[in-house]
């Protein structure tokens, strides 16, 4: 078995899309109209209840999941959807005990969007900062290996 992707019902085709698209750059793969397919492997389906041949009711606010994404330049990122007047910030950039630096907020159908640092970039920014490979690997949690093979 493999895994093959994550699917979401919205309740706005055309917004969610650009959403998608426009806002967080993804790029479709396939647009079947009432399904849109990304190439990351997130998947939009308006009809979702049609589909499953059941009355689903769409949950405002789930949060209990998120679309997790990841970014080497978190500051371009925070700018950029700050910029869009309708979207909701459940915070805005703050960093963990690991270094990484996060940011979340609701798409249009209130599902939980996190946007973060990838951890290599986190790691090239300690080890720029003057951090050993020995402390970027300690405050990351990752192997030395892994760290040195960024040095060089």
């Amino acid at each position: 078995m493999r895994y093959g992707g994550t699917l979401i019902a919205v309740s706005d085709m055309a917004k969610a899309k650009h959403f998608y698209e426009t806002v967080m750059e993804q790029k479709v793969f396939m647009d079947l109209g009432v399904h849109v397919a990304f190439e990351g492997g997130v998947s939009l389906q308006s009809n979702y209840p049609e589909l499953v041949g059941q009355d689903l009711q769409m949950q405002a606010r789930p949060n209990n999941f998120e679309l997790y994404f990841e970014v080497e330049d978190l500051d371009f990122w925070q700018n950029k959807i700050e910029g869009i007047e309708s979207i909701e910030f459940i915070h805005r950039a703050k960093e963990y005990p690991w270094g990484q630096r996060v940011m979340r907020f609701y798409d249009y159908d209130k599902y939980i969007v996190e946007v973060a640092e990838s951890m290599e970039s986190v790691a090239k920014r300690f080890l720029s900062q003057g951090f050993s490979v020995e402390e970027t690997a300690q405050r990351t949690m990752f192997p030395v290996e892994f760290v040195k093979n960024l040095v060089t």
